[in-house]
């Protein structure tokens, strides 16, 4: 099979599941990463032949996106801040919007402080993007990632993306008989912990229902907040004086995030906005 039948072939099968140009952008993405060429190579050298290893990876890659499975999934991999990461259904493919909440504190909190080693605490870790990457990023830190499965866990510790490693423990950070941190005190805080409310399940697109992990994004709609409550209280015991807390949040409860921080001694907690202006973060410090 050459380059340009596939192509056909696949724009065939996905259009009517993505639309023409998110097909597109998917199938350039997919052989670009199998074949190491440019996502645009099938119009350049539309002869091109696929090797037989690679035709049949690509079938098979084929048929599991048409069963709605994410291509970050059925790549095993997923780019973020400019990394590369490894991705199963055990975690959550990291999203835009975290990567927003990492610049902001890349760019206004840990290269401006010029600490040499700040201590860095990543709750709801998942995939272990943000803790790697401000391990990445901000030289020398110590960074610990924690999550409550232990599927994740591995996930996490298998990334290869910085010789800057960080510690990953099992925690249930709902559980307020454990502290697993022993008095240590961290300079900044963060998470992107669950908040899609059970409700809002409907508005999801089916790929994300039925393949990311329902524990990582979801939370009962008689308590959304539950989640903020603890890290609050993680905080209040374990946050350095003059350090940082930031949180990702549910748009719907920027003000209602802010408060229970500002209650739990956080007087200057802030709502910020991601890229498409909806309440996306709050910051503490």
């Amino acid at each position: 099979m050459n380059i340009r039948e596939f192509v056909d072939s696949a724009k065939a099968r996905l259009i009517p599941l993505y639309g023409p140009r998110e097909a597109q952008s998917i199938i350039g993405l997919l052989y670009g990463s199998v074949l190491n060429v440019p996502a645009y190579f099938h119009v350049t050298e539309p002869e091109y032949t696929i090797g037989a290893a690679d035709e049949v990876f690509l079938t098979e890659s084929m048929e599991r996106l048409c069963a709605g499975e994410p291509l970050q999934y059925v790549l095993g991999k997923a780019g973020f801040c400019g990394l590369e990461f490894k991705v199963s259904p055990a975690v959550l493919i990291p999203r835009p919007e975290t990567e927003m909440l990492c610049r902001i504190l890349i760019d206004e909190v840990l290269l401006p402080s010029g600490r040499p080693a700040p201590r860095i605490l990543d709750l709801c870790t998942g995939s272990g993007c943000i803790a790697w990457t401000l391990a990445h990023y901000a030289r020398g830190s110590e960074v610990t990632g924690v999550d409550i499965s232990e599927e994740a866990l591995k996930v996490a510790a298998s990334q290869n993306v910085s010789e800057n490693i960080p510690e990953f423990l099992l925690c249930d950070i709902l559980d307020e008989s454990r502290d697993i941190f022993h008095g240590r005190m961290f300079d900044v805080i963060v998470s992107n912990p669950p908040y899609v409310r059970d409700s809002e399940k409907a508005l999801m697109r089916g790929n994300v229902l039925d393949f990311e992990p329902s524990s990582a994004l979801f939370v009962p709609d008689d308590d959304p907040l539950v989640f903020y409550r603890a890290i609050a209280r993680i905080a209040s015991g374990h946050l350095a004086p003059g350090g940082c807390l930031a949180v990702e949040i549910n748009e719907a409860f920027g003000p209602e995030v802010r408060d229970i921080f500002v209650s739990a001694g956080f007087p200057g907690a802030v709502v910020r906005k991601d890229l498409s202006s909806r309440d996306r973060f709050v910051i503490c410090g």
